[in-house]
């Protein structure tokens, strides 16, 4: 009855009635808050969770440290083959890829106007002789003249001939010993006419210097060769192509470890996947700036990267290798054996979770700051240097230890001293939660052999 009293007063009044889910809303939602709050509350009391490592294993192998360096391959001896002498090419006898051997004809210049040189350059000579034999001649009537003159004079007691006479036989005497010197001058000279032609004439068959392959022919039949003034390439021959050097160029920072006798590898596009001995024969001096004016700008060469040239043997018996390939080499500097090594990544890592037994909970939350959060940090891996890296105990729990570091090769380094020893489990990076999940156990790379 008073349900329906207040019905009816609520229908007097305009009231309208209140839906049941409003009355109990504010209820529901108070109590998903409390249970938000409670569950925020656990979360704070919860241990903070264990971290999860990838570790590998130090172990001791070898270390091989090496230096890179980029060159072309070349000949060890080759040949630019010119032409002395100026002319049209009448007949080219070899071409690219010829084996040919020393004073071999490999072209041939039109000889005709060399013969004809040859030839007056003879009759020239044949005519200087004959005018010594004419001076000569005459040296002979002179003296025999001057002999008569000499003996009337002594039989006449000087009485005659005359002086003038006398003087006259002398001057001619004189004259034809001149004549014949200058004439035998003239003979010289013609024979040097005629050898210097005749060097032309045989120069007009141009020759292979030495033996070998030719590699380029820059000449064809009916061009004309202009040596006037500088030496044309006719040829390019290489010596021999089975023993080859590969020049390369060495970075200023890698310069100091590398010496003449180390042995070096190296590859080429050409062969990819295959690897070529070679050994280090030079290392220059002088650097890529050496042979540059040294009214160069400093701004200028700062800019320039520093490098200096260094020449390895090679040998090419089956002729695999050709000049001009670009090759990429390797110089072994370092090779130590039995030396206990480590991934370079074990002396970059730094822990950014709490260990393993640290405080968890509300102590790990508003406790003071942790060191070392700030992620990996670049390890100063030279050599004698003092580095912390971690271990991973049988608990599954992660511990400093120091060590002192030796050579890397950029990969792995030589520990020469410290507490680590050969099997432990080094630290090399922190697993992500869904990694350690799929994968809680994880060690990488365990090889040490370069």
């Amino acid at each position: 009855m008073a349900d329906a009293s207040a019905s009816d007063l609520n229908d007097f009044l305009g009231v309208r009635p209140v839906p049941a889910w409003r009355r109990w809303g504010k209820w529901v939602l108070v109590a998903i808050g409390v249970v938000l709050l409670i569950l925020l509350v656990a979360s704070f009391f919860k241990p903070a969770p264990k971290a999860s490592y990838a570790t590998d294993v130090a172990q001791k192998g070898t270390l091989t440290v090496t230096v890179s360096a980029t060159g072309k391959l070349a000949p060890t001896n080759r040949v630019d083959v010119g032409s002395e002498v100026s002319g049209l090419v009448s007949k080219v006898l070899v071409d690219v890829n010829d084996h040919v051997v020393k004073g071999q004809p490999i072209a041939l210049i039109d000889p005709s106007r060399f013969r004809d040189s040859v030839n007056q350059s003879q009759a020239q000579l044949a005519s200087q002789q004959a005018a010594v034999a004419q001076a000569q001649a005459t040296l002979a009537q002179s003296s025999a003249q001057l002999k008569r003159l000499e003996e009337v004079s002594r039989l006449s007691g000087g009485r005659v001939p005359a002086k003038t006479e006398m003087e006259q036989a002398i001057a001619d005497r004189d004259r034809a010993i001149a004549n014949v010197r200058a004439a035998q001058a003239n003979v010289a000279a013609a024979r040097a006419t005629l050898s210097s032609n005749e060097y032309n004439f045989v120069r007009a068959v141009i020759r292979s210097p030495v033996n070998g392959v030719v590699l380029a022919r820059q000449v064809e039949p009916g061009q004309t060769v202009a040596a006037s003034f500088n030496t044309p390439t006719l040829f390019v021959i290489a010596e021999d192509l089975t023993r080859m050097k590969l020049e390369v160029s060495i970075d200023e920072a890698d310069v100091g470890e590398v010496r003449a006798g180390q042995k070096a590898s190296f590859t080429v596009d050409a062969f990819p996947g295959e690897t070529f001995p070679a050994d280090i024969t030079r290392v220059n001096l002088g650097s890529n700036l050496s042979a540059q004016s040294t009214t160069t700008t400093s701004t200028a060469t700062t800019n320039q990267v520093v490098s200096y040239s260094a020449t390895l043997a090679v040998s090419n018996p089956d002729i695999q290798l050709r000049p001009g390939m670009t090759a990429t080499a390797e110089i072994t500097t370092t090779q130590k054996t039995n030396v206990l090594l480590v991934p370079n990544g074990a002396l970059r890592f730094r822990p950014t979770t709490p260990a393993a037994g640290s405080q968890g909970g509300v102590a790990s939350v508003f406790g003071p700051p942790r060191l070392n959060r700030g992620g990996p940090r670049t390890a100063n891996a030279g050599r004698g240097a003092t580095q912390t890296l971690y271990v991973l105990d049988a608990d599954g729990n992660i511990k400093p230890v120091e060590v002192r570091t030796g050579d890397t090769n950029g990969t792995l380094t030589e520990i020469t001293g410290g507490d680590l020893k050969p099997g432990q489990k080094v630290v090399t990076g922190e697993l992500s939660a869904a990694a350690a999940a799929a994968k809680p156990a994880v060690t990488v790379g365990t090889t040490r052999v370069r």
